[in-house]
Formats: C-alpha cells, structure tokens, sequence
C-alpha cells in the first residue's frame, strides 16, 4: 500500500503534519507529543497489533517515513514557525483564489456550514484520531479526512466561502437560510473540474508560499529549482526578480526582471519589479550600492536569524 495522500491541505502540495498526527490544528507540543507516543505503540513492529504480516510492514514503514518525520517537525521551534507560516500562506491564497477549494466527506461538509464550527473542529478531529490506526486501510482515508477538516478551519477562520461538493458553496457565516440574503443566482456556482497543475506550477506555489510568509531564501531556492526545467519561464523569471528585489540584490533582481519581460513583455510581476527599481534616487542606496537604502537594512531571517 502506498503513502500517498491527495485530500484537504494535501492538495496544496503540502504535507500536513497535524492529519498525520492526528491533532488540531491549534494543539500544543505537549498533546502533540503523547499523541505522537500513542502513534508509536501503536505502529511500532514490537507492539503492532496486526495480525498480518504486510500490515506490520506497512505500519513500520510507515510510522518511520511519515509519523517519525511529522513529530521531528514539531519538536524543532524553527520547523514549527515556518510551517504555521506556511498554513497562513496557503489560507490566504485560498481565499484569493476564484475557484474555492471543495470538501468530500461529510464531516467536512457539516463543518463548512456549522454555526459552532470552531468546537465542531476540534470535536470531529479528536473522534476520527480514536480510530485513525486501528487498521492499514483507515490510516490514509482518516489523515485525508482529518486534511480536509484542518482546509475547511483554516478557511472559515479567513471567512471564504468553502464549496461542498455539488458546485454550491455555502458562506461560511450564513448558516440561516433567509431567502432575503440569499440570491440563488449567485450562491450556485458550477465550478469546472481542477486543472491538474504542471511540475512548474507545483514550483511557483510552493516558492509564492515562502514569498507570502516572507521567507524570500528559501523561495529563491525553490526558483532556481524551477528554472533548471523552463529556462524561459517568464513567470519564473518575475518572482525570482521579485525575491532578490525583497532581499535588497537590486542588480540580480534587474537582470531576472529583463529575462522575464524578454519572454513575455506584460509579466506582471516583472513589470512591478521594474517600477520598484526606478523609483527616484532617493529611495535607492549611494551610487555603487547594490541594496536599496534603509530597505531590509535590519532584516533578519524570519524564523529566529539562523541560516537553514
């Protein structure tokens, strides 16, 4: 049996720790740590429970590759600013987004219109962790469930309309039905099936997630990863400019900006870059300065000043 898991947060090209745990989303280490033990008898191959021998296979493996990595996460402060920096990024974006994320199961969708969704949230995660490793074929479907809880919290917290499943959303703070607020030509939307992204759409959303939580290094990273496979990705090319423009590397972030706009002359990030870097001299450094004056002269690493 694979590991893969494809519902809620997963979606976003995320892996979502918390389902994994089997925790919310706001549990303190301590929860998370006995919860995490818990786990650990349970998986372990001298105390797995399961009679077939595939399935202590799979729970070893597992509880090493997945759960292991999911706890290391948490018990490193650095890893654990980072990644609830990352949950905010992808809750933001979502709520950009015209196309709003859809829930399938039914725990989610209750959770999508209740009124007390905040106590429902922790109530619906807290059952489905009871039984979430009693066997090998709920183990991946209750961490997907638990995902798609942890989507739809994130999202109600951010106040976006969440859609449950049969193309009509459902506001999260009307929960009455009062045919006086609601106008039925506009609460039913037939949204179209997903567009499967490319492996270069994976690379800018990941990169605009750091570039949102303000991690421009490790977005500038996940760039440059990018461009080894379209060279001459215009949008690549802008949010690159962009990062190095952030982190005060005026020079780079021209010549990134120039590779942009020479494959596509309306990239719109590459044409924000190029207005920022002709701004008058006075908002600029000394001639032979490379960094912007006064801009990000105190910036220090987001999550505690230490380089990764």
């Amino acid at each position: 049996m694979s590991f893969e898991m494809t519902h809620g947060l997963f979606k976003f090209d995320f892996t979502d720790q918390h389902a994994i745990l089997g925790v919310p989303l706001d549990a303190e280490f301590n929860d998370i740590r006995k919860r995490y033990m818990k786990i650990v008898r349970r998986l372990h191959s001298d105390t797995c429970p399961f009679e077939d021998q595939a399935d202590k296979d799979w729970a070893n493996q597992f509880l090493s590759k997945v759960v292991n990595p999911a706890y290391n996460m948490f018990s490193k402060e650095g890893d654990r600013k980072e990644y609830t920096l990352l949950l905010t990024a992808i809750a933001k974006r979502a709520a950009k987004e015209p196309q709003k994320p859809q829930v399938e199961s039914a725990t989610a969708k209750q959770l999508a219109t209740a009124g007390n969704w905040e106590e429902l949230y922790k109530t619906e995660v807290n059952k489905l962790s009871e039984k979430q490793y009693e066997s090998v074929e709920q183990a991946l479907e209750v961490i997907n469930q638990i995902s798609e809880l942890n989507m739809v919290y994130l999202l109600r917290k951010e106040n976006v309309i969440v859609s449950t499943g049969g193309g009509v959303p459902t506001h999260p703070t009307s929960v009455e039905k009062d045919s006086k607020t609601v106008n039925p030509a506009t609460s039913v939307a037939h949204l179209p099936p997903p567009k499967k992204d490319s492996e270069m759409d994976k690379y800018c959303r990941r990169a605009q997630g750091f570039m949102d939580s303000k991690n421009f290094a490790k977005a500038t990273l996940e760039l440059r990863e990018a461009q080894k496979r379209e060279p001459k990705n215009s949008k690549c090319h802008a949010m690159l400019a962009m990062c190095y423009f952030q982190q005060g590397q005026a020079t780079m972030a021209k010549l990134e900006m120039q590779k942009a706009l020479a494959s596509n002359p309306e990239e719109p990030m590459a044409l924000e870059v190029k207005k920022k870097l002709e701004q008058p001299a006075s908002a600029k450094t000394k001639k032979g300065d490379d960094k912007p004056a006064g801009f990000f002269a105190s910036f220090t690493n987001l999550f505690g000043g230490k380089k990764k």
